[in-house]
Formats: structure tokens, C-alpha cells, sequence
């Protein structure tokens, strides 16, 4: 008799959704952006900080497109300052590279 012997399943890394281009990457390809329980609103490289985040692809078009149709004030529901928002454009487009390619548009 053969024994049956048990393939281990990979785990999938988690998945988040791109509010502008709705794309699906995985967790670490996005970037978060964080309203934290005072209201303040910030990057969070991390991932992990507490407050009510929304994740953005690299793709120059989504950054601008996210700050041209307000969609990061209503994922956060509060508004986002003119300054944190040339801070997210400034570093968001250029942070991640890798998720352009991979990108869903």
C-alpha cells in the first residue's frame, strides 16, 4: 500500500485593492495611507499603524487621478490637507516601482 503523503499549501500573501485603479496587488506592492484615531493623515509604511487606512498603486495616473476625484478624502472620510497630499504625490509615485509592472489598469 502507498501512503498518501501531504503537500503543504503555500500561503497566499494578503491582498489589497487600489482605490483609484481597483487593481488587486499584493499587500506589500501598495502603499498605505493612514487617518489615525486624532485625525491626522500620513503614510504608513508600516502597514501596521492604527486608524482607517486606503492603499494606492504606484502608477503616477492613480496618484493623480486619487488626488484629482478626492477618492482618498472619501476611503478616509475626512479631509485630507493640501499639504499631505503633495507629501503622499511626492512620495508615493516614486517609492514603489515594482507595482507598475505588475499593474491592472
Amino acid at each position: 500500500m502507498a501512503k498518501k503523503i501531504a503537500v503543504r499549501q503555500r500561503r497566499m500573501p494578503p491582498q489589497r485593492t487600489c482605490i483609484s485603479c481597483r487593481g488587486m496587488f499584493d499587500k506589500r506592492q501598495l502603499t498605505r495611507v493612514v487617518r489615525t484615531p486624532t485625525g491626522a493623515v500620513s503614510l504608513d509604511p508600516s502597514g501596521k499603524a492604527s486608524g482607517r487606512g486606503a492603499y494606492i498603486c504606484s502608477n503616477p495616473d492613480c496618484v493623480a487621478r486619487v488626488i484629482r476625484s478626492k477618492r482618498l478624502e472619501r476611503s478616509l472620510k475626512c479631509q485630507v490637507s493640501a499639504e499631505a497630499l503633495a507629501h503622499i504625490k511626492d512620495r508615493v509615485g516614486t517609492s514603489k516601482e515594482e507595482g507598475v509592472a505588475s499593474g491592472a489598469t
